[in-house]
């Protein structure tokens, strides 16, 4: 690597100069005339450049947001039970649940309750389950 270099091109402090270096020379307007010059034209775009990068990383980064999974389940219930019951249980045991029927279900999101809804089937196949919002969760 060379004098004014800190680390690989485009990595964990790229772009910053050491003292000493041509860039940080030019920078301060010490080296040349086309430093200075430089110097001008990026003082004198300063604004409209910023802004239009802010926009467009603001853009990038809500797209990366919106693109990140997360894991939604439906909770039907709950109950808390003994180990020694929890052992005990084979093909046939039923597990009561802290819901009854036709009380609303839990959507849930990273381990926080997001909405509540109702358990449907879906009319173009019978032969699965939705759930139909009924409530949405405010922070």
């Amino acid at each position: 690597m060379g004098e004014g270099s800190t680390g690989t091109p485009g990595g964990f402090g790229a772009g910053i100069q050491r003292p000493g270096s041509g860039a940080s020379q030019a920078a301060t307007g010490s080296s040349s005339a086309l430093g200075a010059a430089a110097g001008r034209t990026a003082a004198g775009n300063f604004g409209s450049s910023k802004t239009q990068e802010n926009t467009n990383d603001a853009s990038n980064n809500t797209e990366l947001v919106m693109s990140i999974p997360v894991e939604v389940q439906i909770v039907l219930g709950s109950t808390t039970m003994p180990v020694a019951n929890l052992m005990n249980l084979g093909r046939g045991s039923v597990i009561t649940l802290n819901k009854q029927i036709g009380d609303p279900i839990d959507i849930v999101v990273n381990g926080r309750i997001i909405a509540r809804g109702e358990v449907i089937v879906l009319e173009d196949d019978s032969s699965r389950f939705g759930v139909s919002l009924t409530e949405v969760i405010d922070k």
